[in-house]
């Protein structure tokens, strides 16, 4: 897949469920025991990262090979388009590869299919090496295991308006952190400005449930709860926003690209984006750059939320030790770091973000941002449950949708919502 912010959030959030009936039960390969000489052929498979990262993969190749003589590894790459469904037919043919590139919510039926190794059992020696959230983000509810190694990560800040704070009599050097300053400061914003100015340019995601506090899914992973007391609470305010026009008129039907475009021509306050963004604000937005602000996500669990990649190992493979060794190989600091040198990643391995070039900035737009998400990956978590669809995703929005528009109260909305996001999961 290409790597970019927008494409690793798109990555995570569109991939499919896959239907996996057609897979058989685990063989005597299925075991989780990866013990043994690293040696044999194996075949790595990543997501549509060949076109720019040739030269890097080889590299990587060539020093697993030199490392571990006797040892192969055969490198495909599969367009981003369709992706799902490849790995949906390798599964059900028995020709998936022996480590492949995945999100959370790809790896997740594959797991329960026994097709994805599970590492805690298979390589527990290396969990101290990643980031907490990053090693939990490949876990599923119901279900004891880790089922890929944490590769790359990636996040964003906030970034904020000052003259629109200032202008509202808003400490524009103390931007709000938690749902409630963002409440408190968009109904002042919107007040100030005659229901001009709007802080927020989207409705609550799941994630914003998940970084609110709420609940959003049972320990069984059998059933959603996001509408618990914090989700009806967080919506309520939402609809405070809505009404005030402290949340834009075009919420409803909002995208990355026009909410982008709101805070760009400064009627929206505030808005999440990347150091790309950045650069975009100096060419065509000059007095929009000059007040720009960068805070940290809004939460009111003080952890931000991260978007994973990582990497499989296939629990039916014939060379465990090899695509065990191999998995590691790949995402190990020394890897992760290169890596995140050549695209606007974040390496996934305790300790990294601490290096300078995480942590130093040199008065460039890259490093502000840089610096400012690295921060936040340290203590970050996956709020998106494993489980959760695009399909529940729709659903999720079309209730919020009618609750915002008066059509049905906050609880009525998540109660319907979480009654077709269960009725979507027993399917699955």
């Amino acid at each position: 897949m290409r790597i970019s912010r927008r494409a690793v959030v798109t990555a995570a959030v569109l991939a499919t469920v896959l239907p996996l009936s057609a897979c058989g039960g685990e063989s005597g390969s299925g075991s989780s025991d990866a013990s043994g000489k690293v040696e044999g052929k194996i075949t790595f498979q990543t997501w549509n990262l060949q076109a720019n990262f040739k030269d890097y993969f080889n590299g990587v190749i060539a020093g697993f090979e030199k490392k571990y003589p006797g040892t192969e590894v055969k490198w495909v790459d599969r367009p981003g388009e369709g992706y799902a469904d490849k790995i949906s037919a390798d599964a059900a043919g028995g020709t998936l590869p022996d480590v492949v590139n995945v999100s959370p919510d790809l790896v997740a039926p594959l797991a329960r299919a026994g097709l994805a190794l599970d590492l805690d059992k298979a390589a527990p020696q290396y969990r101290k090496e990643y980031l907490d959230g990053a090693w939990k983000a490949h876990q599923i509810p119901g279900t004891e295991g880790t089922y890929a190694f944490p590769w790359y990560l990636n996040t964003g800040p906030m970034f904020y308006n000052k003259r629109l704070f200032k202008d509202a009599g808003l400490d524009p050097e103390k931007p709000p952190t938690t749902y409630d300053q963002v409440f408190a400061d968009g109904l002042e914003l919107a007040g100030k400005s005659n229901g001009k100015v709007a802080t927020l340019a989207n409705v609550p995601t799941i994630e914003d449930f998940g970084r609110y506090g709420g609940q959003l899914m049972n320990k069984e992973g059998t059933a959603f709860a996001f509408n618990d007391a914090k989700g009806g609470e967080l919506l309520t305010h939402y609809k405070e926003l809505y009404d005030a026009k402290a949340l834009d008129a075009q919420a409803l039907t909002a995208t990355p690209e026009s909410s982008g475009h709101k805070f760009l021509t400064e009627s929206v306050a505030m808005n999440p984006g990347s150091a790309l963004d950045l650069a975009n604000f100096k060419k065509q937005a000059p007095s929009l750059y000059k007040n720009i602000g960068i805070t940290d996500q809004v939460s009111s669990t003080g952890k931000a939320n991260m978007y994973v990649m990582g990497l499989m190992v296939n629990a039916q493979t014939k060379q465990k030790p090899a695509a065990v060794a191999f998995a590691h190989y790949v995402t190990d600091a020394a890897r992760q770091m290169d890596f995140a040198k050549q695209v606007a990643i974040f390496p996934s391995t305790a300790g990294s973000l601490d290096d300078p070039y995480f942590t130093k900035e040199d008065g460039t737009d890259e490093t502000r941002v840089r610096v400012a998400a690295a921060k936040s990956l340290k203590t970050a978590v996956n709020y998106t449950p494993v489980l959760f669809s695009e399909q529940m995703k729709t659903e999720l929005r079309n209730q919020i949708a009618k609750a915002l528009q008066g059509k049905q109260s906050p609880k009525e909305a998540l109660d319907n919502a979480v009654k077709a996001c269960d009725r979507l999961l027993q399917q699955s």
